[in-house]
């Protein structure tokens, strides 16, 4: 019987930061992709792409300042600490090539990281999420639609959680992969302490860039829509593309709000692909 294949190596850290310990891994080998969660995440969301990519790539995920197990913060993080922290945690690693993953939340993080223009980023993927990109100054038509989706969103949101669905996954997912729905739980209840609504109301403060700003990033940008999200409208990403040279949009149909976690086979082929154009 053949020798198992040894699994890549793997690494755990924190890094000291203003008022907090940042949380991170490091699994695999290679030029990197550094993945930013979403609220109801943490470093764990990312298992199905870390798994895939790190015996060619060098993956890193952390939590958030807040998200455990990074530091607990009294009276929840503030957003505008994440891109520095990003930073922080990228040069901490000595990254000199990096691929930027950002889901929901974690699209607050990438924008305003990547719109620094750091040498060392190759890529950036917005996932479910337009970060701090107001919806309100995305082009027309789509912006006559958003008052009304955001309506919808409220709406359904509020249903779903009724209904003990979490609506970051949707209704697809716990009927059809209900293990999936209940990992999802159990990793968003690892944060349970973190006043959400706040926070997301912090995030939703700090969206107001418009489109436009995107085209200051140097490096190529992908959307990746579920489109059957509930939480971030599925058509932002093609709005917003639109405006800005270069920039891709891939949906993945069949899916809601992650994507990543509940099509991981599609989503990561659609970073393969993104990522091979690079050169």
């Amino acid at each position: 019987m053949a020798e198992p294949a040894a699994p890549p190596p793997r690494r755990v850290g924190t890094l000291e930061r203003p008022g907090c310990l940042v949380y991170y891994e490091v699994t695999g080998g290679g030029p990197a992709i550094v993945f930013a969660h979403g609220l109801g995440g943490n470093h764990m969301s990312w298992f199905q792409q870390v798994a895939h990519f790190a015996p060619r790539f060098t993956c890193v995920t952390f939590a958030h300042r807040g998200f455990s197990p990074s530091s607990w913060l009294a009276g929840g993080p503030d957003p505008a600490d994440y891109a520095d922290d990003l930073a922080a945690l990228i040069a901490h690693l000595g990254l000199s090539e990096v691929r930027l993953v950002g889901q929901s939340m974690g699209g607050w993080t990438a924008v305003e990281y990547a719109l620094r223009r750091p040498a060392s980023l190759r890529a950036v993927v917005l996932a479910a999420t337009t970060g701090t990109i107001d919806l309100r100054r995305i082009r027309e038509p789509e912006r006559s639609r958003v008052a009304a989706w955001l309506r919808f969103s409220e709406e359904a949101s509020a249903t779903l959680f009724k209904s003990g669905i979490h609506p970051g996954a949707g209704m697809r997912m716990v009927t059809e992969q209900p293990a999936m729905h209940l990992l999802y739980w159990h990793i968003n209840d690892l944060n349970a302490t973190v006043d959400k609504q706040a926070l997301r109301a912090r995030l939703y403060a700090g969206r107001n860039r418009a489109p436009e700003e995107l085209a200051n990033v140097a490096c190529p940008i992908l959307f990746i829509s579920g489109d059957e999200d509930v939480v971030m409208p599925p058509f932002a990403g093609d709005a917003i593309a639109a405006v800005v040279p270069g920039a891709r949009v891939a949906h993945i149909p069949d899916a809601g709000h992650s994507g990543y976690f509940e099509r991981p086979a599609v989503f990561n082929r659609l970073l393969e692909e993104f990522f091979a154009d690079l050169g």
